[in-house]
C-alpha cells in the first residue's frame, strides 16, 4: 500500500472548505484563519505530532474538534448562562459536583465547555463517567479523548492530587433518567466516593446547579422491557422519541444556567477525614443539599424554560 501523501490531503481540504466558506458566506479573512487552524490540527493528527495523558485525554483534539462541535448547541441551541465562574479555583485540584438530569447528559457535557470558554483560567474538566459510558462503541473513545475517565474513588484522587479540575454527577443514571414529573428533584447521592476522595487529596469541592437540562427531552415513560433487552439503564419515551424517529432525538431549545456555588474547604477537616464514613456522609448530604437549595431558588427567579 503507498504512504499517505499528506501534501495532497491537505490540498484537497483546503478547496473543499474555501468553498464551502464561501457558501456560508464567511468574511475571507475570518475563514482563512479557521482554514488554517483547521489544517494545523489535521497535520498533527496525520503526523501524529500530539501527545496523550496516562488517562487517554487528548487535549489537541478537544481543544480542535470535540469543544468547537459543542460550541454551537451551548451558545445558540441553549443560550447557556454561567454564573457564579469565579468560585471555581484558577488553578490546583478541586471537585466540581453537579446534579444530573436530561435523559441523555448534555448537562455534563455544556459543564465541560462552561468552565473551558467562560471561566478565566479556560480549565479542562476530566468528568468521571459510568462503565456504559466507556462500553459504548465510538462514545467511549471520545469520552476518553475529551478527558473523561471511569468513575471510581481512586482514578479521581489521582486526577485531583495531580492538580485537575475534576466533574462528578453523583445521581447518576438515577437522575438523568427520572421522570418528567420528578424534574429538579434531587436523587441520592450514592455512598459518597468521590467526597471521600477530594477528603483524601485535600481539595476544594464546588457544588454545581444545572438548570434547563430537564427540559431538552422530558422523559414521560420508560420502555422498561426493551431497556432490559438492550442493555440500556432505560429507554425513554419522550413527545418526540421515538415517534419522530432519528428527529425526536433532537433537543428541545431550554435556556440554561450554569451556576457554580461558593467551594466548600476539605483540607481543614484533617488528613484522616475521607475515612471517617460519618465526616463523608454528612459532607455529601451538606453538597446535596446546596445543590437543591440553589436549584430551587434558581427555578423560582428564572421567567421561562425556553426563553429569556
Amino acid at each position: 500500500m503507498p504512504p499517505l501523501d499528506v501534501e495532497a490531503v491537505v490540498d484537497a481540504l483546503v478547496q473543499v472548505l474555501r468553498s464551502g466558506a464561501s457558501l456560508a458566506k464567511i468574511p475571507p479573512d475570518e475563514a482563512e484563519r479557521q482554514i488554517a487552524e483547521l489544517l494545523a490540527f489535521v497535520r498533527r493528527r496525520l503526523t501524529a505530532d500530539y501527545d496523550v495523558d496516562p488517562f487517554g485525554f487528548d487535549e489537541d483534539f478537544t481543544l480542535h474538534a470535540y469543544l468547537p462541535i459543542l460550541r454551537p448547541l451551548y451558545r445558540s441551541w441553549f443560550r447557556v448562562e454561567v454564573r457564579g465562574a469565579e468560585h471555581v479555583p484558577a488553578e490546583g485540584g478541586a471537585l466540581v459536583v453537579a446534579n444530573h438530569s436530561g435523559t441523555i447528559a448534555l448537562d455534563a457535557l455544556m459543564t465541560q465547555v462552561a468552565l473551558y470558554d467562560d471561566h478565566p483560567a479556560h480549565r479542562h474538566l476530566r468528568m468521571l463517567g459510568a462503565d456504559l459510558v466507556f462500553a459504548t462503541p465510538v462514545v467511549g473513545d471520545l469520552a476518553r479523548k475529551s478527558g473523561c475517565t471511569l468513575a471510581t474513588s481512586e482514578d479521581a484522587e489521582r486526577l485531583l492530587r495531580a492538580g485537575e479540575l475534576v466533574g462528578v454527577w453523583p445521581e447518576g443514571f438515577k437522575g438523568v433518567g427520572k421522570p418528567f414529573s420528578e424534574r429538579y428533584k434531587l436523587q441520592r447521592f450514592g455512598r459518597g466516593g468521590f467526597v471521600a476522595a477530594a477528603l483524601r487529596a485535600g481539595v476544594p469541592i464546588v457544588p454545581c446547579s444545572i438548570v434547563g437540562a430537564e427540559e431538552t427531552y422530558p422523559m414521560l415513560g420508560n420502555a422498561a422491557s426493551l431497556a432490559k433487552l438492550l442493555g440500556m439503564p432505560y429507554f425513554p419515551l419522550t413527545p418526540t422519541f421515538p415517534w419522530l424517529g432519528l428527529l425526536g432525538m433532537v433537543p428541545l431549545p431550554s435556556k440554561w444556567i450554569i451556576e457554580f456555588g461558593e467551594p466548600v474547604r476539605t483540607d481543614e477537616l484533617g488528613a484522616g477525614a475521607g475515612e471517617d464514613p460519618m465526616t463523608v456522609f454528612a459532607l455529601t448530604d451538606e453538597i446535596r443539599q446546596t445543590i437543591q437549595e440553589s436549584l430551587y431558588r434558581i427555578l423560582a427567579t428564572r421567567d421561562s424554560a425556553f426563553f429569556g
